[in-house]
């Protein structure tokens, strides 16, 4: 958070991260060949937004640079942990945010890099065996506590975690990140059942609406309809803002109502920013370069990108 900022402080912090995010992940990309791209290009704002203006979370409390994995959870790993803790410290008046398209990993990364959360040096172990900065990301990477895939697993386990604060009596909120593609998933719909008769009114889920999956567009895979009087039938209040509009983010975090989970529908662009991904249409879900000439093309945006504020 960025208390005691004033409001054009705050938006030109928030612009710098989006910006960042993009450019991070535009040279991730480069360096190694291909990167999820197009999900930096959509979910920047958010997670901009989110990070810097929205979640109530401390300091982080994670390694500035990711240490190994420690091996898997049990009694005998004392060594074992999670990559939430670089949300910071769990309190009861703090928020508590759970990354649900664990393909968005590398996205995730570049926002807690931007916001001084994990070290740029951190990236150079993405991928690598025996990190725990996964390609995919799991419960021990940077930024996430639970393994959230195949996909749309985050949800129903940020209700638990939910469920628990809400008996407990904790004030802070549970804070959701989804795509869109999510929505394919019946385990989403069992969740939004549950969150709807457990009155579940400190969850609040922002989805990036780029309206792509894995194969391609979602209208053409397999059709939902309209997501936001779907979500309003389960019982859900449900916000819909540009996605590349920090203001619109922001304010739509407020828009809680007792008794009812809050989702915003953030529709996004898979291409802001970067218009040359425009040529990958209608597939857009992982990038890699055809030949060195796309690369020198992307370079050169990347260039201009480092110029930009």
């Amino acid at each position: 958070m960025t208390d005691g900022l004033d409001v054009d402080t705050t938006e030109a912090l928030t612009r710098k991260t989006a910006h960042g995010i993009r450019k991070r992940v535009l040279e991730h990309t480069i360096k190694n060949g291909g990167g999820y791209l197009s999900q930096a290009c959509s979910a920047a704002e958010t997670l901009a937004t989110l990070y810097t203006r929205v979640l109530n979370i401390g300091p982080s409390a994670g390694p500035r640079v990711p240490i190994p994995f420690p091996g898997v959870p049990g009694a005998d790993n004392p060594d074992y942990f999670t990559g939430g803790n670089y949300n910071g410290e769990r309190s009861p008046e703090y928020d508590r945010f759970f990354f649900s398209p664990a393909h968005y990993a590398l996205v995730l990364y570049a926002t807690l890099i931007e916001t001084g959360r994990m070290s740029e040096y951190g990236l150079a172990q993405f991928n690598r065996d025996g990190s725990t900065v996964e390609m995919i990301g799991a419960e021990h990477s940077p930024g996430m506590e639970f393994t959230t895939g195949s996909l749309a697993q985050g949800l129903s386990q940020a209700m638990g975690v939910a469920m628990a604060r809400k008996l407990r009596g904790d004030s802070g909120k549970c804070w959701v990140y989804m795509s869109d593609g999510e929505f394919q998933e019946g385990q989403t719909w069992e969740t939004f059942e549950g969150l709807s008769f457990y009155k579940m009114d400190k969850i609040g889920i922002y989805v990036d609406v780029n309206g792509q999956q894995c194969d391609g567009r979602m209208k053409d895979v397999m059709d939902l309809g309209n997501i936001g009087d779907k979500l309003r039938a389960f019982g859900a209040t449900v916000v819909d803002v540009d996605g590349h509009h920090i203001d619109e983010l922001e304010a739509a975090s407020k828009a809680f109502e007792k008794d009812k989970p809050l989702v915003i529908l953030a529709h996004t662009s898979p291409y802001q920013g970067i218009d040359q991904l425009k040529d990958r249409a209608p597939k857009f879900h992982y990038f890699r370069f055809r030949d060195n000439d796309e690369m020198e093309l992307y370079k050169g945006i990347l260039t201009r990108m480092a110029q930009e504020v």
